[in-house]
């Protein structure tokens, strides 16, 4: 349930991000790009919680996207093994990802706050990107009960997906124990990870592929910057 609830999770965070591309929502900069922070960071728990079952894709997974790292000059090799706890992935190395996998959710909870606190500020985007000031209603109970049956509906679908059919979203070679001498013939991550893993496949050079991983999450910081129309959402645009 822990881990299709991962993908539950990734599943309403790209729809999040899909509406505020579409409504303008990136256009309050602040929310934004606390809302950008909170992506990488939800990103990093996801990876280091991927690695705890200790299978085969969580063992070779970590080994590549680690050995990354290492593409950083002159203090790569160092911070790889700083990570590792050692000279390769091993039990030290998943008691560090284990305290990451805990602490991280502390910090999103902390950067959820600030990215409540700025919303509140500026309130949230109307669809049709016209100021709502005049016809506002309460929170409490036309958006509250609206918002508890999407919860109802997702817990339902996750509950659902978890008793019936709990490995459809995972990777049948993570059953097998992690064994370091046998490599898996395809390395490949969860779905919500794919499109890092074409950008890291598609550029041959490692700093190369680890900055265009690294500038596809932050491009979207520059979207306020590249919004030049005079309508907010693209709800009147083609």
């Amino acid at each position: 349930m822990h881990a299709n609830g991962a993908s539950f999770f990734f599943i309403c965070i790209y729809l999040h991000i899909g509406r505020g591309l579409y409504y303008g929502s990136y256009l309050y900069k602040e929310t934004w790009n606390v809302g950008v922070i909170l992506l990488l960071l939800t990103m990093m728990t996801a990876f280091v919680g991927y690695v705890l079952p200790w299978g085969q894709m969580s063992f070779w997974g970590a080994t590549v996207i680690t050995n990354l790292l290492s593409a950083i000059p002159y203090i790569g090799n160092s911070l790889v093994q700083w990570l590792w706890g050692g000279f390769s992935v091993d039990n030290a190395t998943l008691t560090r990802f284990f305290a990451f996998h805990f602490l991280l959710p502390f910090i999103i909870a902390a950067m959820t706050m600030i990215h409540l606190i700025f919303l509140h500020e500026t309130g949230s985007t109307n669809p049709a990107g016209l100021n709502s000031d005049t016809d506002k209603i309460s929170f409490h109970p036309y958006f509250s009960y609206k918002d508890l049956l999407g919860f109802a509906i997702l817990l339902i679908a996750l509950i659902t997906l978890a008793l019936f059919s709990p490995n459809l979203l995972g990777d049948p070679d993570n059953f097998t124990p992690a064994n370091p001498l046998v490599t898996p013939p395809h390395i490949k991550p969860e779905w919500y990870f794919l499109f890092a893993y074409a950008i890291l496949r598609s550029i041959p050079n490692k700093l190369g592929g680890v900055l265009a991983l690294l500038f596809s999450i932050l491009i979207l910081m520059l979207v306020p910057i590249l919004h030049t129309s005079k309508l907010r959402a693209l709800t009147f645009r083609p």
